[in-house]
């Protein structure tokens, strides 16, 4: 028993000191905690064109989310170009059906749902690396928030 307890306070020191250990590892790095969530788009749309000095203060007051969250009609055109240039490169069915969807989607929020699609698309025809790459680049239209303290309650 105590052969084992040895062996592993041998591993915990050596892996504080930074020397590699053979064995089972976690997944989860410890910068897995810094990572940002990508949030969808909010629901509401922020009044535009002819909506009144009452109207907008009307939405400020019911609707106080940020202003990026509020999507707004003009930048759908700009979004949807960017996920089409996202697997423009790409020649599969499924990459052809996700064009399909992605011309034929009417929200942002249509729009952010496609995202783990265009990720597996592109994680298909090239690697994982090059679809996170891309994806980061379509995350950039979304709000985003940062993640939860790990000591704070839910």
């Amino acid at each position: 028993m105590s052969d084992i307890t040895d062996m592993t306070r041998s591993s915990t020191l050596l892996a504080r000191l930074g020397v590699p250990v053979w064995g089972r590892r976690s997944t989860l790095g410890g910068a897995s905690g810094l990572r940002v969530e990508v949030c969808p788009p909010s629901l509401r749309c922020l009044p535009i064109g002819t909506a009144s000095p009452w109207q907008r203060l009307l939405f400020w007051l019911l609707a106080p989310a940020p202003h990026q969250a509020s999507a707004a009609p003009d930048r759908l055109p700009r979004v949807r170009a960017d996920f089409l240039a996202a697997v423009a490169d790409l020649g599969s069915d499924s990459a052809d059906r996700l064009r399909q969807r992605v011309a034929q989607a009417a929200t942002l929020r249509e729009l952010w749902h496609l995202r783990a699609e265009v990720f597996r698309v592109v994680g298909v025809a090239h690697s994982q690396a090059e679809a996170g790459q891309r994806l980061a680049l379509l995350n950039r239209h979304f709000p985003t928030r940062s993640p939860r303290s790990q000591f704070a309650p839910l």
